[in-house]
Protein backbone atom coordinates (compact mmCIF):
# COMPACT_ATOMS: atom_id res chain seq x y z
CA UNK A 1 0.00 0.00 0.00
CA UNK A 2 1.21 3.29 -1.11
CA UNK A 3 -1.55 5.80 -1.59
CA UNK A 4 -3.79 7.33 1.49
CA UNK A 5 -6.40 9.90 0.77
CA UNK A 6 -7.06 11.53 3.63
CA UNK A 7 -10.70 13.31 2.73
CA UNK A 8 -11.34 15.92 5.15
CA UNK A 9 -7.90 16.39 5.80
CA UNK A 10 -7.44 20.11 6.38
CA UNK A 11 -9.93 19.77 9.43
CA UNK A 12 -8.86 19.71 13.16
CA UNK A 13 -8.20 15.74 13.40
CA UNK A 14 -7.22 15.60 9.85
CA UNK A 15 -4.45 17.81 10.45
CA UNK A 16 -3.09 15.60 13.14
CA UNK A 17 -3.62 12.78 10.76
CA UNK A 18 -1.78 14.17 7.81
CA UNK A 19 1.05 15.46 9.73
CA UNK A 20 1.63 11.79 10.82
CA UNK A 21 1.15 10.02 7.76
CA UNK A 22 3.22 11.94 5.55
CA UNK A 23 5.78 11.66 7.80
CA UNK A 24 5.71 7.87 7.33
CA UNK A 25 6.38 5.86 3.95
CA UNK A 26 2.88 6.99 2.38
CA UNK A 27 2.12 9.26 -0.32
CA UNK A 28 -0.87 11.41 0.74
CA UNK A 29 -3.36 13.43 -1.02
CA UNK A 30 -5.78 15.69 0.66
CA UNK A 31 -8.94 15.91 -0.44
CA UNK A 32 -11.14 19.18 1.13
CA UNK A 33 -13.87 21.76 0.67
CA UNK A 34 -11.82 24.03 3.38
CA UNK A 35 -15.28 25.05 4.96
CA UNK A 36 -13.48 26.29 8.07
CA UNK A 37 -10.20 27.22 6.48
CA UNK A 38 -8.83 30.21 4.11
CA UNK A 39 -5.92 27.98 2.64
CA UNK A 40 -3.78 24.43 2.55
CA UNK A 41 -0.34 25.23 3.00
CA UNK A 42 1.26 22.13 3.64
CA UNK A 43 3.76 20.76 1.66
CA UNK A 44 0.94 17.54 0.80
CA UNK A 45 -0.78 17.22 -2.45
CA UNK A 46 -4.47 18.65 -2.37
CA UNK A 47 -7.62 18.39 -4.01
CA UNK A 48 -9.82 21.02 -3.36
CA UNK A 49 -13.01 19.70 -3.86
CA UNK A 50 -16.60 19.34 -1.82
CA UNK A 51 -17.45 15.44 -1.15
CA UNK A 52 -20.76 15.77 -2.77
CA UNK A 53 -19.44 16.40 -5.97
CA UNK A 54 -19.11 12.46 -6.95
CA UNK A 55 -17.25 13.32 -10.16
CA UNK A 56 -14.82 15.09 -9.12
CA UNK A 57 -14.23 12.55 -5.68
CA UNK A 58 -14.34 9.44 -8.08
CA UNK A 59 -11.01 9.61 -9.60
CA UNK A 60 -9.11 10.58 -6.18
CA UNK A 61 -10.54 7.54 -5.08
CA UNK A 62 -9.20 5.44 -7.76
CA UNK A 63 -5.99 6.66 -7.01
CA UNK A 64 -6.45 5.55 -3.68
CA UNK A 65 -5.37 2.51 -1.86
CA UNK A 66 -6.80 3.66 1.21
CA UNK A 67 -9.29 6.10 2.36
CA UNK A 68 -9.57 8.47 5.88
CA UNK A 69 -12.87 9.53 5.95
CA UNK A 70 -12.90 12.36 8.04
CA UNK A 71 -15.36 15.12 6.59
CA UNK A 72 -18.43 15.20 8.32
CA UNK A 73 -20.59 18.19 9.96
CA UNK A 74 -19.78 17.11 13.33
CA UNK A 75 -21.11 18.43 16.87
CA UNK A 76 -24.99 18.31 17.84
CA UNK A 77 -25.42 22.14 17.61
CA UNK A 78 -23.49 22.08 14.06
CA UNK A 79 -25.96 19.18 13.03
CA UNK A 80 -29.49 20.56 14.06
CA UNK A 81 -28.10 24.18 12.16
CA UNK A 82 -29.70 21.93 8.59
CA UNK A 83 -30.74 18.74 8.87
CA UNK A 84 -31.50 18.01 5.12
CA UNK A 85 -27.29 18.90 5.00
CA UNK A 86 -26.24 17.08 7.64
CA UNK A 87 -27.77 14.08 6.09
CA UNK A 88 -26.06 14.41 2.88
CA UNK A 89 -22.64 14.86 4.08
CA UNK A 90 -22.26 12.70 7.49
CA UNK A 91 -24.46 9.48 5.75
CA UNK A 92 -25.37 9.63 2.58
CA UNK A 93 -21.95 10.44 1.20
CA UNK A 94 -20.26 7.40 3.18
CA UNK A 95 -23.43 5.25 1.48
CA UNK A 96 -21.87 6.46 -1.91
CA UNK A 97 -18.49 5.93 -0.49
CA UNK A 98 -19.49 2.11 0.31
CA UNK A 99 -21.01 1.77 -2.81
CA UNK A 100 -17.97 3.19 -5.27
CA UNK A 101 -15.04 1.74 -3.18
CA UNK A 102 -13.52 -1.25 -2.34
CA UNK A 103 -9.93 -0.25 -0.86
CA UNK A 104 -9.09 0.06 2.47
CA UNK A 105 -11.44 2.29 4.59
CA UNK A 106 -10.57 4.17 8.04
CA UNK A 107 -13.48 5.80 9.19
CA UNK A 108 -14.49 8.38 12.22
CA UNK A 109 -17.54 7.63 14.04
CA UNK A 110 -18.30 9.00 17.68
CA UNK A 111 -18.86 7.63 21.17
CA UNK A 112 -22.14 10.08 21.10
CA UNK A 113 -23.81 7.62 19.57
CA UNK A 114 -24.31 5.46 23.11
CA UNK A 115 -26.61 8.35 24.18
CA UNK A 116 -26.88 8.66 27.91
CA UNK A 117 -26.11 5.42 29.82
CA UNK A 118 -24.65 4.72 33.68
CA UNK A 119 -22.72 1.45 33.09
CA UNK A 120 -19.28 1.75 31.05
CA UNK A 121 -19.92 0.76 27.48
CA UNK A 122 -18.18 -1.47 25.00
CA UNK A 123 -18.44 -2.18 21.13
CA UNK A 124 -21.42 -4.79 22.30
CA UNK A 125 -23.74 -1.66 24.07
CA UNK A 126 -26.48 -1.20 22.94
CA UNK A 127 -26.51 2.79 21.21
CA UNK A 128 -29.11 5.76 21.84
CA UNK A 129 -28.26 8.35 19.93
CA UNK A 130 -29.74 11.59 21.18
CA UNK A 131 -29.32 14.12 18.46
CA UNK A 132 -28.86 14.22 14.69
CA UNK A 133 -25.31 13.74 14.87
CA UNK A 134 -25.39 10.78 16.66
CA UNK A 135 -27.93 9.45 14.50
CA UNK A 136 -25.96 10.16 11.23
CA UNK A 137 -22.95 8.82 12.53
CA UNK A 138 -24.93 5.31 13.57
CA UNK A 139 -26.24 5.00 9.97
CA UNK A 140 -23.08 5.94 8.18
CA UNK A 141 -21.60 3.14 10.34
CA UNK A 142 -24.01 0.11 9.00
CA UNK A 143 -23.15 1.15 4.79
CA UNK A 144 -19.83 0.39 5.74
CA UNK A 145 -20.60 -2.52 7.72
CA UNK A 146 -19.34 -5.08 4.97
CA UNK A 147 -16.48 -3.06 3.64
CA UNK A 148 -12.81 -3.53 4.38
CA UNK A 149 -13.63 -1.03 6.94
CA UNK A 150 -12.61 0.15 10.32
CA UNK A 151 -14.32 2.49 12.15
CA UNK A 152 -13.32 4.91 15.19
CA UNK A 153 -16.02 5.79 18.02
CA UNK A 154 -14.14 8.55 19.02
CA UNK A 155 -14.32 9.87 22.46
CA UNK A 156 -14.70 14.11 23.04
CA UNK A 157 -11.53 15.52 21.94
CA UNK A 158 -8.79 17.90 23.42
CA UNK A 159 -5.90 19.22 22.54
CA UNK A 160 -3.89 20.85 19.37
CA UNK A 161 -3.25 18.59 16.41
CA UNK A 162 -1.03 20.40 14.16
CA UNK A 163 0.33 24.06 13.21
CA UNK A 164 -1.64 24.80 10.89
CA UNK A 165 -5.40 23.45 10.95
CA UNK A 166 -7.80 25.24 12.71
CA UNK A 167 -8.18 25.01 16.87
CA UNK A 168 -11.26 23.99 17.88
CA UNK A 169 -12.75 25.85 20.99
CA UNK A 170 -15.79 24.16 21.28
CA UNK A 171 -13.98 21.33 23.12
CA UNK A 172 -15.00 20.63 26.53
CA UNK A 173 -11.08 20.54 27.60
CA UNK A 174 -10.31 23.19 25.52
CA UNK A 175 -13.61 25.76 26.63
CA UNK A 176 -12.93 25.29 30.12
CA UNK A 177 -9.16 26.29 29.51
CA UNK A 178 -9.84 29.22 27.69
CA UNK A 179 -12.63 30.26 29.72
CA UNK A 180 -10.00 29.83 32.60
CA UNK A 181 -7.28 32.25 31.05
CA UNK A 182 -10.06 34.98 29.85
CA UNK A 183 -12.81 34.83 32.61
CA UNK A 184 -10.87 33.27 35.51
CA UNK A 185 -14.04 31.29 36.56
CA UNK A 186 -15.69 28.38 35.35
CA UNK A 187 -19.42 27.55 35.52
CA UNK A 188 -20.65 24.19 35.77
CA UNK A 189 -24.18 23.01 35.66
CA UNK A 190 -24.90 19.63 37.27
CA UNK A 191 -21.06 18.20 36.46
CA UNK A 192 -22.06 14.73 37.32
CA UNK A 193 -22.20 13.89 33.48
CA UNK A 194 -19.56 11.88 32.31
CA UNK A 195 -17.25 12.07 28.88
CA UNK A 196 -14.54 9.77 27.51
CA UNK A 197 -12.05 11.98 26.28
CA UNK A 198 -8.74 11.67 23.85
CA UNK A 199 -6.73 13.77 22.42
CA UNK A 200 -6.91 14.53 18.49
CA UNK A 201 -2.72 13.09 18.30
CA UNK A 202 -4.29 9.90 19.79
CA UNK A 203 -6.87 10.03 16.96
CA UNK A 204 -3.86 9.96 13.97
CA UNK A 205 -1.91 6.84 15.99
CA UNK A 206 -4.63 5.20 15.77
CA UNK A 207 -5.18 5.63 12.10
CA UNK A 208 -1.46 4.79 11.19
CA UNK A 209 -1.43 1.71 13.20
CA UNK A 210 -4.35 0.29 11.29
CA UNK A 211 -4.17 1.51 7.33
CA UNK A 212 -2.77 -2.07 6.38
CA UNK A 213 -4.05 -4.16 9.30
CA UNK A 214 -6.81 -6.74 8.79
CA UNK A 215 -8.90 -5.43 11.84
CA UNK A 216 -12.52 -4.14 10.67
CA UNK A 217 -15.63 -3.22 12.44
CA UNK A 218 -16.07 -0.80 15.28
CA UNK A 219 -13.83 0.44 18.36
CA UNK A 220 -14.19 2.53 20.68
CA UNK A 221 -11.34 5.35 21.56
CA UNK A 222 -10.34 7.56 24.53
CA UNK A 223 -8.36 7.71 27.21
CA UNK A 224 -9.77 8.22 30.09
CA UNK A 225 -13.86 8.82 31.44
CA UNK A 226 -13.86 11.74 33.40
CA UNK A 227 -16.41 14.06 34.83
CA UNK A 228 -17.15 17.36 34.11
CA UNK A 229 -16.49 18.50 37.62
CA UNK A 230 -13.62 16.43 38.13
CA UNK A 231 -12.19 17.99 34.85
CA UNK A 232 -13.04 21.55 36.23
CA UNK A 233 -10.59 20.84 39.12
CA UNK A 234 -8.26 19.38 36.96
CA UNK A 235 -8.09 22.97 34.48
CA UNK A 236 -7.32 24.34 38.14
CA UNK A 237 -4.68 22.96 38.93
CA UNK A 238 -3.10 25.11 35.60
CA UNK A 239 -4.70 28.30 36.83
CA UNK A 240 -4.53 28.57 40.54
CA UNK A 241 -6.28 31.57 40.96
CA UNK A 242 -9.46 30.09 39.45
CA UNK A 243 -12.93 30.07 40.94
CA UNK A 244 -15.56 27.14 39.78
CA UNK A 245 -18.91 27.87 39.84
CA UNK A 246 -21.19 25.40 40.60
CA UNK A 247 -24.72 25.07 40.19
CA UNK A 248 -26.93 21.81 40.85
CA UNK A 249 -28.94 22.99 37.48
CA UNK A 250 -28.51 20.29 34.96
CA UNK A 251 -26.73 21.29 31.78
CA UNK A 252 -28.96 20.91 28.91
CA UNK A 253 -26.84 18.54 26.69
CA UNK A 254 -28.15 15.27 28.16
CA UNK A 255 -25.19 12.71 26.97
CA UNK A 256 -23.94 10.78 29.76
CA UNK A 257 -21.41 8.29 29.59
CA UNK A 258 -18.44 6.33 29.81
CA UNK A 259 -16.53 4.05 27.40
CA UNK A 260 -14.20 1.11 27.31
CA UNK A 261 -11.38 0.90 24.91
CA UNK A 262 -9.93 -2.50 25.81
CA UNK A 263 -10.93 -3.69 22.25
CA UNK A 264 -8.63 -1.34 20.51
CA UNK A 265 -5.91 -2.23 23.49
CA UNK A 266 -6.24 -6.04 22.95
CA UNK A 267 -6.92 -5.83 19.07
CA UNK A 268 -4.16 -3.84 18.08
CA UNK A 269 -2.07 -2.39 21.51
CA UNK A 270 -3.59 0.73 21.35
CA UNK A 271 -3.01 3.17 24.01
CA UNK A 272 -3.63 6.55 24.55
CA UNK A 273 0.13 8.58 25.17
CA UNK A 274 -1.32 12.48 25.47
CA UNK A 275 -2.55 13.20 28.64
CA UNK A 276 -5.36 15.59 29.66
CA UNK A 277 -2.80 18.13 31.47
CA UNK A 278 -0.69 17.72 28.50
CA UNK A 279 -3.89 19.74 26.21
CA UNK A 280 -4.75 21.77 29.33
CA UNK A 281 -0.95 23.25 28.62
CA UNK A 282 -1.35 23.34 25.10
CA UNK A 283 -4.23 25.73 25.33
CA UNK A 284 -2.59 27.40 27.35
CA UNK A 285 0.46 28.50 26.33
CA UNK A 286 -1.84 29.39 22.77
CA UNK A 287 -3.60 31.37 24.76
CA UNK A 288 -1.18 32.78 27.30
CA UNK A 289 1.05 33.84 24.36
CA UNK A 290 -1.75 35.11 22.28
CA UNK A 291 -1.63 33.39 19.55
CA UNK A 292 -5.01 33.19 18.70
CA UNK A 293 -5.83 36.44 17.79
CA UNK A 294 -9.88 36.36 18.57
CA UNK A 295 -10.53 33.87 21.06
CA UNK A 296 -14.24 34.86 20.91
CA UNK A 297 -13.96 34.19 17.02
CA UNK A 298 -17.07 32.13 15.24
CA UNK A 299 -14.31 30.61 13.60
CA UNK A 300 -13.13 28.51 16.05
CA UNK A 301 -17.03 26.75 17.15
CA UNK A 302 -18.65 24.67 14.30
CA UNK A 303 -21.87 25.66 15.29
CA UNK A 304 -21.24 29.40 15.24
CA UNK A 305 -19.22 29.21 12.14
CA UNK A 306 -21.90 27.28 10.30
CA UNK A 307 -24.73 29.47 11.42
CA UNK A 308 -22.48 32.21 9.72
CA UNK A 309 -22.32 30.45 6.52
CA UNK A 310 -24.50 27.96 6.75
CA UNK A 311 -26.45 29.84 3.22
CA UNK A 312 -22.79 30.13 1.38
CA UNK A 313 -22.12 26.12 2.02
CA UNK A 314 -26.02 24.95 0.59
CA UNK A 315 -25.01 27.00 -2.70
CA UNK A 316 -21.80 25.63 -3.23
CA UNK A 317 -23.46 22.10 -3.45
CA UNK A 318 -22.40 20.89 -7.08
CA UNK A 319 -24.61 20.84 -9.82
CA UNK A 320 -23.85 16.85 -10.71
CA UNK A 321 -24.96 15.70 -7.35
CA UNK A 322 -28.07 12.77 -7.62
CA UNK A 323 -30.59 13.32 -5.75
CA UNK A 324 -30.62 11.32 -2.45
Amino acid sequence: MKNVLIVGGAGYVGGAITDLIQDSSYNVRVYDALLYEDSFRKPVDFVYGDIRDHEKLKPQLEWADAVVWLAAIVGDGACQLNPELTREVNEDSVCWLADNYNGRIVFMSTCSVYGAQDKELDENSPTNPLSLYAETKLNAEKCLKHKNAIIFRLGTLFGVGDLYSRIRLDLVVNILTVKAYTEGEIKVFGGDQFRPLLHVKDVARAVLMNLESDHTGIFNLQRQNVRIMDLAYQVRNHFPDMKIEHTDMPFQDTRNYRVSSNKAFGTFGYKSIHSIDEGIEQLKFLVETRRIKDLSSPRYSNQAYLKQNADQLVLAKPENVEAA
